[in-house]
């Protein structure tokens, strides 16, 4: 089972600096990530919404990194450790820099909320007190309060006959203070339910919101008649959101059902308080959520970010970058839409979202129509019941298919959702795996048998991506659909090995975790540093969410030096430092943030080979460059042996992200991250959009980047 901080960075020094660490701290690293996000919200050039967007985005990334990364490093503390395992760490230090670290994240959030509103209003979107409002407003909310809000809303008096509510993680209220009577005090407790918007809109053409809290606080008398009203403010709460599963469990649906129900009552993390209440109050919430001060931040701005999100829904097109429609790819409207024809003629690789995630779905929908097709087999991590992927697997069962999900339940926050997921599948006839207990399955592979001439042919979609409709739209990712045998067998032993719990013991394309790819890697690697001993063209170049694992960083760092040139596309966590002389000069890493989140993976080894030639390596993936990844994950990475693919990868996706600067940050051997900038602000996301993908082309014409 992958516990709460698997393996994060080796304490082991080496000798090329001395003493000097040569590794970024992988928590550290994550919030440098987060700060990405952030400021790409003082962006101008973005619309507005956009960067409003950001912002919440960078929210919501902190609540993850609090209700998992500082919970672990929290459990660490409770159980007497002093030092984390596998860094060498010490604990209290790194989290004293990771509060500092989160406490300047928070500050920036709240400067950068202060100017979008700012520049709201100059295109007359504001924000109100109640207050403010004439008196034919105030009675058109008084009238929303009474019919919209109060039969929803269920205060508690805090007395000793009523004690303070249980607050579910992510969960929020107002803690009201009032009088009544003569010197009497009274506190009430108002949970905000979820299904109530933070921010109501008054009628009219102009966009005027007021907030919720502010509409419950000017009719409190309407549920404490003859109360004065003294004080009052918001607090949220963040629990310890990691899931436990007992090994043995003999169900594991039933054993997640309740490990879900435990997550919404894992231990306080964070309580956010609003800075108006008294100390009197701050202290008393100190007490009934038994935490200690380090974990209270007291704030004089809004709390939880994340709902300026429901503004989105009032915003016009204007708020937003330009609507863009995904491409179908001509090469398969070039067989009529038949989905078998056009991989049977030639491998063909997806680039979403510029090309459109429907291409995975009609391929499983022509698999279920199709009455040839015999078998289904399909891995899934994150996607939801009414997902048009399920829907097609139901539907083939239902037509009589043998159809085999392999559903990974511990796929962290949408482990609800693939419960239900589960349910629904077997509800339809479809053979349900729930993967291995000690190991997530995240590979993304399908796979299909179809009866042709007699004969059974295999069809392959391996993945770099979660099959999942709405992320298709927006995460980066590659589709490999292929007829190659060796791929095909090799997928069919990965589910065997998710059915039967066998490792395959010899492949002959797919390379795997856990068995296999750490090895591969390693390999791979020296093999480059060898070509360079011998002055032979040599170079590595991967993309990837994060590189963490420090075997793998040593190995490149060895390569640096034997002169190999590396390029680096790391979304997220880097534990590299790149450009050190006499340990990574040859090392450089780019961050690229922009419109679209880069998701899919790509590693590709010159092979003694110049940039682009045929002698290269290459390879897509499921995964990054992380302990989890290579240990407790199964994972695949996919080889590229078709020209066109190649050709695609090489001359078309690494030029681009190495030219772009628009949305491109560079790692500095100190840890800082510089935006680029120079007068051509060349723009990957904005080439893909335009730029049909060669592989997809078709009968249209070939366009390259070099």
């Amino acid at each position: 089972m992958e516990t709460k901080l698997t393996n994060n960075l080796s304490t082991q020094k080496l000798d090329y600096l001395g003493k000097k660490e040569i590794f970024f701290d992988r928590e550290l690293s994550w919030l440098s990530f987060n700060e990405r996000v952030l400021k790409t919200g003082f962006d101008n050039t973005i619309p507005i919404g956009e960067r409003l967007r950001f912002l919440t985005i960078s929210a919501t990334n902190l609540d993850e990194f609090f209700m998992v990364r500082v919970a672990g490093l929290y459990q660490l503390m409770t159980r007497k450790y002093e030092i984390i395992p596998f860094t060498g760490k010490r604990i209290d230090t790194l989290m004293t820099e990771i509060l500092s670290t989160i406490r300047k994240l928070k500050s920036t959030q709240n400067i950068l909320l202060e100017k979008l509103i700012d520049e709201l209003k100059n295109i007359k979107i504001k924000f109100y007190k109640i207050e403010n409002l004439s008196q034919k407003e105030n009675e058109w909310v008084e009238k929303y309060y009474e019919e919209n809000i109060l039969p929803l809303i269920a205060p508690t008096t805090l007395d000793p006959a009523h004690p303070f509510p249980f607050i579910q993680n992510q969960g929020k209220g107002l803690f009201i203070e009032m009088s009544y009577g003569k010197n009497k005090e009274i506190n009430s407790v108002i949970l905000l339910p979820k299904n109530l918007n933070r921010f109501i809109r008054l009628p009219g053409e102009e966009h005027k919101y007021i907030f919720l809290e502010d509409l419950i606080t000017r009719f409190i008398d309407k549920i404490y008649p003859n109360h004065k009203l003294k004080n009052f403010g918001m607090f949220r709460v963040l629990r310890d959101s990691e899931i436990e599963i007992d090994d043995e469990a003999d169900d594991l649906i039933d054993e997640f059902e309740a490990a879900l129900r435990a997550r919404r009552r894992g231990d306080v993390v964070s309580l956010e308080v609003s800075s108006n209440l008294s100390s009197t109050t701050q202290k008393f919430l100190e007490r009934e959520f038994n935490i200690n001060k380090s974990r209270i931040y007291v704030t004089d701005q809004f709390i939880d970010l994340d709902n300026y999100k429901e503004l989105f829904n009032y915003f016009d097109s204007s708020f937003f970058y330009k609507a863009y429609k995904p491409r179908f790819p001509q090469r398969i409207y070039d067989f009529k839409g038949d989905c078998f024809l056009a991989i049977r003629n030639k491998d063909i690789i997806i680039h979403h979202p510029f090309e459109t995630f429907d291409v995975v779905v009609n391929f499983l929908n022509q698999a279920a129509e199709d009455k040839n097709v015999l078998t289904i087999r399909q891995t899934l991590y994150r996607t939801t019941p009414s997902s048009p992927i399920v829907e097609a697997l139901v539907k083939a069962a239902e037509k009589g298919k043998t159809v085999i999900a392999i559903i990974e339940l511990k796929a962290r926050f949408d482990e609800e959702n693939n419960v239900q997921l589960a349910r629904v599948l077997e509800k339809a006839g479809v053979q349900v795996a729930y993967g291995l207990v000690d190991l997530k399955v995240h590979s993304k592979l399908s796979l299909i048998t179809r009866k042709e001439n007699n004969k059974l042919i295999s069809y392959a979609h391996c993945g770099t991506g979660n099959y999942h409709p709405s992320t298709a739209k927006i995460y980066t990712d590659f589709s490999f659909f292929t007829t190659d045998k060796n791929i095909c067998n090799d997928a069919m032993m990965v589910f065997n090995f998710l059915t039967s719990h066998i490792q395959p013991k010899v492949m002959k394309d797919l390379i795997i975790s856990p068995n296999s790819s750490f090895n591969w890697l390693i390999e791979k690697i020296e093999n480059e540093i060898n070509f360079a001993k011998k002055n032979l063209p040599s170079g590595i170049w991967i993309k990837c969410n994060a590189i963490v694992d420090t075997k793998l960083i040593e190995k490149l760092y060895e390569a640096s030096k034997a002169g190999v040139k590396i390029n680096l596309f790391v979304r997220g966590i880097c534990c590299l430092k790149p450009n050190v002389k006499g340990l990574s000069e040859n090392i450089t890493v780019k961050s690229i943030i922009g419109r679209f989140l880069e998701h899919g993976r790509i590693y590709v080894f010159a092979n003694g080979g110049e940039f682009q030639s045929n002698k290269n390596d290459v390879y897509i993936s499921s995964a990054d460059m992380m302990p989890r990844n290579l240990y407790t994950r199964v994972e695949a990475f996919v080889p590229l042996k078709n020209e066109t693919v190649r050709s695609q990868i090489l001359t078309q996706v690494l030029p681009a992200l190495i030219n772009d600067v628009r949305n491109s940050w560079l790692l500095e051997q100190s840890g800082e991250y510089v935006k680029l900038n120079n007068k051509l602000n060349f723009c990957s996301h904005s080439y893909f959009m335009e730029n049909p993908s060669l592989s997809g082309q078709g009968s249209l014409s070939k366009v390259k980047i070099s």
